[in-house]
């Protein structure tokens, strides 16, 4: 049972749903669905159903069959359980729309096992892109990784037609080359079978939801202030990107799956969020702890990527008529809202 910082997260989505008329009668198949933006996004899906009667049918795929349950109990969604690397076959009905969410988004998992998470990123991918070729999908969309743009020393506006640098001898960069090789092969698969895949170079996004467990640096500093700990930083926190707020993400899918041009990539972000890591632990503690401070104490066998600078321009996404609700503040006020009911 999704607590109230979730069902009201939902509610705004369902009163904000892009593109109704348009995914009315249509059936979704959404790898990755246990996580954080696939579990959403059938969330809001569901609701949408629930409020509009909007005969929706989805098709969930996932590893996990007791996560599954646990975050959906019983609902009308049909479920698919098995690794993404495993052939995918025919459903027996039409599949309208995909949405492929399936990857790790732990830093400790790209380091110890860098084998199955590049493998993860680009078979997987293939047999979404496969089954889509074979079964006259109306669209795809890939969810693809800010982080796809490597190392990059300036803070100018980057669109998506620019590369930064990644090591590929280093063994974290399976995560951000096997989103640079899948996208690749979107592409491909758009100019020589005609899929129609778009894709979406997501930043880093969040929102009610996150696992308590998550240990990416966002939920740790929400769980700082909330205890009233320290702040502790095991780098300078130079590295610099903008931050998605859960349901704005799920909107720009819908406009990726409904307006993006095939075969193209686009950036996800509020660009208005753009913030250093060190700039974005000082204004959790301005504004929602000043009892806290932050501190480094330096740790370099943590696995973090390396300093970069990702200023996404979100232009090309917002010319199709996608705009970001949430600001900095509204996403942690969320998170931290959320996080408090479940501590």
């Amino acid at each position: 049972m999704d607590n109230i910082v979730v069902k009201n997260d939902i509610s705004f989505f369902v009163e904000h749903v892009p593109f109704l008329d348009k995914i009315r009668n249509r059936s979704f198949l959404v790898t990755g669905a246990t996580g954080l933006i696939g579990s959403t996004l059938i969330k809001c899906l569901l609701a949408t159903n629930e409020k509009y009667d909007a005969n929706i049918k989805i098709v969930a795929m996932a590893r996990n069959q007791e996560k599954a349950k646990s975050i959906f109990g019983e609902s009308p969604v049909q479920w698919i359980f098995q690794d993404m690397t495993q052939p995918l076959f025919g459903l027996g009905f039409t599949i309208d729309y995909i949405v492929h969410c399936a990857n790790s988004t732990s830093s400790k998992f790209y380091v110890e096992h860098p084998v199955e998470n590049i493998n993860t990123a680009y078979l997987g991918t293939n047999i979404v892109l496969q089954f889509a070729k074979d079964n006259n999908v109306k669209s795809v969309v890939y969810l693809s990784s800010l982080e796809c743009y490597g190392t990059v020393d300036d803070d100018k506006e980057i669109t998506e037609d620019m590369m930064g640098y990644i090591t590929p001898t280093d063994v974290r960069s399976s995560y951000s080359l096997g989103k640079r090789a899948s996208e690749c092969l979107c592409h491909c698969y758009s100019k020589e079978y005609g899929v129609p895949v778009k894709m979406a170079r997501l930043t880093q996004t969040f929102g009610a939801g996150v696992s308590l467990e998550d240990n990416r640096v966002f939920a740790q500093f929400a769980k700082s202030v909330i205890k009233g700990e320290d702040i502790i930083l095991h780098t300078k926190g130079e590295s610099s990107k903008p931050y998605c707020y859960t349901v704005d993400c799920i909107c720009a899918i819908l406009y990726l799956l409904m307006e993006g041009v095939d075969g193209e990539a686009y950036n996800v972000a509020n660009s208005e969020t753009y913030i250093s890591i060190y700039d974005m632990a000082k204004f959790l503690v301005d504004n929602f702890n000043p009892k806290c401070k932050v501190k480094i104490e330096f740790n370099d066998n943590m696995g973090y990527a390396p300093v970069t600078h990702l200023n996404l321009n979100t232009g090309k996404l917002q010319a199709l008529g996608w705009k970001p609700y949430y600001g900095l503040k509204e996403m942690y006020g969320q998170l931290i809202k959320y996080y408090k009911t479940t501590l």
